[in-house]
């Protein structure tokens, strides 16, 4: 199951997620690379997106537009669907029109190794190796992880510290996966100082003492967080 929150009033961006690339909205463009692997579902705060979905034949549910964060919002759409506690789901977000499916295959893959341990908490994503002048960008996300391939630490600013030499970055790749059961037990916990400082839910996960599992992808996407990254997708799909 493959849920995108949509939500049109994004702060830094407004209707971001409706913006046109190549005549297609970009909502529409990320469901519409991904809708051959499995069910897929946009989880819309506003009846504008709702509508945009239907003209192209995308399944969508009208979610609150109080949600703090876009799994706060998934998780409203996997009650709402009625989804199994033990249905996988992932979280691509609207401003992925570029993701790549073996992306998201393999996410879905550790997820399911994940539940065939018999993990309480399931929860994953991805990272992609990156050069020190892209670790600068505060766009971008860092990540940090264990011997295991869990994530230690998200961070928008540059990490870690280089002040041994031979530091190697990893940037996070905007996709979460949970089991429907861990998706609700990470909304029921406590939002975490942390997640309000860097404005990254995930670390609300770390915060309280839950494993993110990483999967190493090779990915060249990139999401659209600024004007520029707008119209960098628009050259390319020109």
């Amino acid at each position: 199951m493959i849920i995108i929150p949509a939500r049109l009033a994004s702060t830094r961006f407004p209707k971001k997620v409706l913006a046109d690339i190549g005549g297609i909205p970009m909502v529409v463009r990320t469901a519409q690379r991904i809708a051959h692997l499995d069910r897929v579902v946009v989880a819309a705060d506003d009846e504008e997106i709702l509508q945009v979905c239907k003209e192209y034949g995308i399944e969508a549910k009208l979610t609150s537009t109080t949600h703090k964060s876009g799994t706060d919002r998934i998780h409203e759409c996997a009650t709402l669907l009625n989804l199994p506690e033990d249905e996988l789901i992932i979280n691509v977000q609207a401003d992925e029109p570029f993701i790549e499916p073996d992306v998201v295959e393999s996410l879905l893959s550790k997820l399911q190794d994940l539940q065939k341990a018999g993990e309480d908490f399931i929860m994953g994503s991805c990272f992609n190796a990156i050069n020190a002048e892209a670790a600068l960008d505060p766009n971008l996300v860092k990540v940090v992880l264990d011997d295991a391939d869990n994530a230690i630490y998200f961070s928008r600013a540059c990490i870690p510290y280089n002040q041994g030499g031979g530091a190697k970055y990893f940037g996070h790749i905007g996709i979460y996966g949970f089991s429907k059961k861990s998706l609700k037990e990470f909304c029921s916990l406590s939002d975490a100082p942390l997640e309000d400082i860097e404005k990254l839910e995930q670390l609300r996960a770390i915060y309280h003492g839950k494993n993110i599992a990483m999967v190493h992808v090779a990915s060249t996407g990139f999401g659209i967080d600024t004007p520029e990254d707008l119209k960098r997708a628009i050259e390319i799909f020109l």
